[in-house]
């Protein structure tokens, strides 16, 4: 199973530096430490706002929400991260970059990959004039059947 966050290593925040600095963005501090918790093993993740707060918190790191959430921005901003909206009070940022469906579980709360050679979109409506058509987000919410 994948931890909810990478450990604090050496190699993940080296991992994390080249990771900034591919995108163009100045490995702070902080921003090294929120990338190392989120990419810092190689493993891919869904997290909230709120979820990397509380690991950079155990991390020792002194951050607030507010940066963290400007952080995680910033990242989707240069292409590291993508927001998935799952509703008006919830976002997750994913560090898989591909186009891919994900699965919401009511029940927990959680966000996950769905497999993407399950899913066929036949055909997408028309952009309108003067627009195209940027990205197809699409989640499928699950609960427990009783």
């Amino acid at each position: 199973m994948i931890r909810e966050f990478a450990p604090q290593t050496a190699q993940a925040q080296d991992r994390a530096a080249d990771w900034l600095t591919a995108a163009g963005l100045r490995p702070t501090r902080q921003r090294q430490t929120l990338a190392a918790l989120l990419i810092g093993d190689g493993q891919n993740r869904h997290v909230t706002a709120e979820s990397l707060y509380a690991a950079a918190l155990d991390a020792d790191e002194k951050v607030s929400l507010a940066t963290v959430y400007n952080t995680l921005r910033a990242f989707c901003a240069a292409g590291l991260l993508n927001e998935i909206t799952v509703d008006a009070s919830r976002s997750y940022f994913d560090t898989r970059i591909d186009d891919h469906p994900h699965y919401f579980w009511e029940d927990t709360q959680l966000l996950t990959d769905a497999p993407s050679d399950q899913l066929e979109i036949l055909r997408l409506p028309e952009a309108p004039e003067g627009c195209e058509v940027s990205r197809v987000d699409v989640v499928i919410r699950l609960r427990r059947s009783t």
